[in-house]
């Protein structure tokens, strides 16, 4: 009995081994890719995500999320109504690779490549990977979020409902989840109003035109912008590519950060905003200006006409002198980081250089630098032509500095 017991237990696990190599037998249709990615059934799920996107059909998205899954069918919901909203325009969709391993209820997440614009704004679509996270659905695979792996931006419109609005010169979006979004949309689009003419004062020529968006939190925003958490915790805003990319050609819009910007008094809350559309006016966002050209213009022209004392625009600069002394050379890009200590000393100390260039020269002058530096002329050679160099400036510069601090 138990040499018969030992023969058959050999002949039965020299079937199981040829059934386990045989692999035409007994697997039934899905049985393997349903527990890994499925890039086919996930491209025609994009496909149809772009049909919804570009029907503004909330249901149609909705029907993209997985059953059952009311977070995920309100979050699709929301794009098609945030791209109706937006007028969104150029939408594409096409998926790329998975990134990492599946998770155990076999979701996992891809790098998509998306394009899209918002009509009346951006120039051309912007196009960036972002990452999206697939679930298998029955025979189909839905869309559970976009984003949240930290790998790629987020783009705002894809993170949920919107607070949005339009005007001939403004396209404001604020995430809706934050505490009277509608009323901060229209102070934001009230704001841009009042900076574009302080912006004409100085840039007669600039049609105004410009995207502003306002993610939840200031996490939200590294988030938008696949940046490092923490990187823009100490920052008003920023004008940036859209994409990540420094392409002359992708849509540049002002990134508020709220956790910043509602602890400002109106007079600075409306110079940051000046500020930024300064740099939407000379397309800085791709531009290779020294950064204490480019970040001091921009605050020489949202100050011009602020009837505050430099015992305040210049507060934190003042105080570095009197503590340091006068530096001896214009901030670098190291003052510039955003995470450096005396950041906003930096940001007066280029401010007071642009306003120093303007007393000495002219301000048409200093405009003539930043335009030829924003063309490429090194700054030497536009300050030469504008009848000064570095060294006469910083010597001007730093005998301002120290009477101020005196």
């Amino acid at each position: 009995m138990a040499g018969l017991s030992l023969f058959t237990g050999l002949v039965v696990l020299a079937a199981l081994l040829v059934w386990m190599r045989d692999d035409t037998h007994r697997v039934t249709p899905g049985s393997i890719t349903a527990a890994g990615p499925r890039p086919g059934p996930a491209a025609s799920t994009l496909h149809l995500l772009e049909e919804a996107v570009e029907s503004h059909d909330p249901d149609a998205a909705r029907g993209l999320a997985p059953a059952g899954d009311a977070a995920a069918a309100s979050l699709m919901g929301s794009v098609a109504d945030n791209a109706g909203a937006l007028d969104v325009v150029d939408f594409s969709a096409r998926y790329v690779d998975e990134t990492g391993a599946g998770a155990d209820d076999g979701s996992w997440t891809a790098q998509v490549v998306l394009t899209w614009g918002f009509e009346g704004f951006d120039r051309e679509p912007a196009s960036a990977e972002v990452a999206v996270t697939f679930v298998p659905d029955g025979d189909a695979v839905a869309i559970r979020r976009f984003g949240g792996v930290g790998d790629g931006v987020e783009p705002l419109w894809l993170q949920g409902p919107l607070e949005v609005r339009r005007s001939r010169q403004a396209l404001v979006m604020v995430a809706a989840s934050r505490p009277g979004a509608g009323r901060e949309a229209a102070t934001y689009a009230r704001r841009v109003a009042r900076g574009a003419r302080v912006v004409r004062r100085v840039l007669t020529d600039w049609k105004p035109s410009a995207v502003i968006e306002v993610p939840a939190s200031a996490s939200a925003l590294d988030a938008t912008l696949d940046a490092a958490e923490g990187t823009y915790a100490g920052i008003a805003a920023v004008t940036t590519t859209v994409d990540g990319s420094g392409s002359a050609d992708a849509p540049v819009h002002v990134f508020v950060n709220p956790d910043v910007t509602r602890g400002l008094r109106g007079a600075g809350a409306q110079v940051v905003m000046s500020h930024e559309l300064v740099h939407v006016a000379t397309d800085a966002a791709t531009s290779a200006v020294d950064l204490w050209l480019l970040e001091g213009f921009a605050d020489y022209v949202a100050l011009r006409d602020v009837p505050l004392p430099l015992s305040t625009t210049a507060a934190r600069a003042i105080d570095r002198v009197r503590r340091d002394g006068p530096p001896r050379q214009l901030p670098g890009p190291a003052q510039f980081d955003t995470l450096a200590t005396d950041l906003e000393a930096a940001y007066e100390l280029a401010w007071l250089a642009c306003a120093t260039l303007a007393d000495e020269v002219g301000e048409r002058a200093l405009l003539d630098v930043y335009t030829r530096a924003s063309d490429g002329t090194p700054v030497e050679a536009a300050l030469r032509r504008s009848g000064t160099t570095v060294e006469v400036l910083v010597g001007q510069w730093r005998d301002r500095l120290a009477s101020l601090s005196s």
